[in-house]
């Protein structure tokens, strides 16, 4: 898309953008991307397999009221999702499937141009970039001696962000008015979170489509303001941390953290964010939990896995065991693709060791019986290879190949 733009450019700041935001071409790849990620529907109910059904008169209609300038955001439905192991939950904000379709086409067009800037240290939502390069990045700084981390939690950043600051770094590359007016137009959409109503004054809420591009956007002069002064900080989306070498450059860096988030509208959450010495303390970072020169899953990661395999293997489930077993070998198999990183293999091991448990207590309940199955008669009559003849798909296992893969 960037070379599509070059003929838009004066200085630093790129116009006659809106063309190729509206562009028929664009609305459909934009759908596509939206398509492919699904989720919930918005406010007026509308799937994203009702919106194809509908296509290409949909696509036009939105070009045609995008050109026309009579396109206005729906109100953003607001849920509250619960953050795993505890009793606190997480808003998010669901746009309608065609406000997500217009979303998807302006980061198409914008992305490129703000991308060239981004700081190397920023891996979260950012194309050819992930989870597993930011994990990898901070096990590399672990390693060389950056031993003295500062773990920083910016308290609900989505919904604080400031619209006049995140409006003017948008014009510092974009001089498009339209542009500008469309982007400032969703983040002034109204959330509806069961009966209440309201027009936000600040954030970018969670679960839009634009809102990663923005947060980056937004926290971008933070992540070259720690690099210019020789930090390694490494960051994906609101949760990043700092490793240094010795205490007092830690301490340093907290206090340049501080002075940023202070003077950018921000706030620092009062007792997670804090100083760590990993000799000596933990620290947890998306998802796994960093101690010594270990990393395995944290226990909330855990705990989500085992929820989701609860839910699964009910014991009063109608399901064959065989379907059951397909099922749960998904949820398996996408939880070992991102934790097979871990230095504990007991991990594993223990996981597979509670969910045969569970399936001999379904497989008990359906031969009459009652309670959990965790005694020696169960495991004799449905042994280890019993489920593994059956598919079941062994995180241990898989661990080990993976061990030895890499040995190669």
């Amino acid at each position: 898309m960037l070379t599509t733009l070059i003929q838009g450019v004066e200085g630093e700041r790129w116009f006659r953008l809106f063309d190729k935001v509206f562009s028929e071409r664009n609305l459909w790849a934009a759908f596509q991307q939206v398509a492919q990620n699904d989720g919930a529907p918005g406010v007026d109910q509308v799937t994203t397999s009702e919106f194809a059904r509908q296509l290409p008169d949909s696509i036009w209609e939105l070009s045609d009221r995008l050109q026309s300038g009579t396109f206005q955001p729906q109100c953003i439905r607001r849920v509250h999702i619960p953050k795993p192991g505890t009793n606190e939950t997480r808003p998010l904000g669901i746009p309608t499937v065609r406000d997500r379709v217009v979303q998807a086409a302006v980061v198409n067009v914008i992305e490129p141009i703000f991308e060239r800037d981004f700081a190397e240290q920023s891996y979260g939502f950012r194309p050819g970039r992930g989870c597993k390069d930011a994990l990898r990045r901070v096990t590399e700084l672990l390693k060389a001696g950056h031993v003295h981390v500062v773990d920083a939690d910016l308290k609900g950043y989505f919904d604080t962000i400031p619209h006049d600051r995140l409006m003017a770094r948008l014009r510092e590359k974009i001089a498009d008015g339209s542009v500008l007016s469309l982007i400032e137009s969703f983040l002034r959409a109204n959330i509806l979170d069961g009966l209440e109503e309201w027009t936000p004054t600040a954030g970018a809420p969670q679960g839009a489509v634009l809102s990663p591009l923005l947060s980056n956007v937004y926290l971008n002069p933070l992540d070259h303001l720690l690099a210019e002064k020789g930090y390694q900080m490494v960051r994906y989306a609101d949760d990043f941390v700092v490793l240094c070498r010795s205490a007092e450059q830690a301490t340093e860096a907290l206090e340049l953290i501080q002075n940023w988030v202070a003077e950018n509208g921000l706030t620092l959450h009062p007792t997670k964010t804090r100083l760590v010495d990993v000799r000596e303390a933990a620290f947890e970072f998306l998802g796994y939990h960093f101690e010594r020169d270990q990393h395995w899953p944290r226990v909330k990661s855990v705990q989500k896995l085992r929820d989701t395999l609860r839910t699964k293997t009910r014991r009063n489930s109608g399901r064959s065991l065989e379907r059951t077993i397909v099922d749960v070998n998904r949820t398996l198999r996408g939880w070992f693709a991102y934790f097979q990183h871990s230095t504990r293999a007991s991990v594993y091991k223990d996981l597979d060791s509670w969910l045969r448990m569970r399936l001999r207590s379904l497989l008990r309940r359906r031969q009459g019986g009652c309670g959990v199955a965790r005694d020696e008669t169960a495991s004799f009559t449905w042994p280890n290879r019993f489920f593994a003849a059956h598919g079941l798909f062994s995180l241990a296992t898989a661990y080990a190949a993976a061990c030895q893969s890499s040995l190669r």
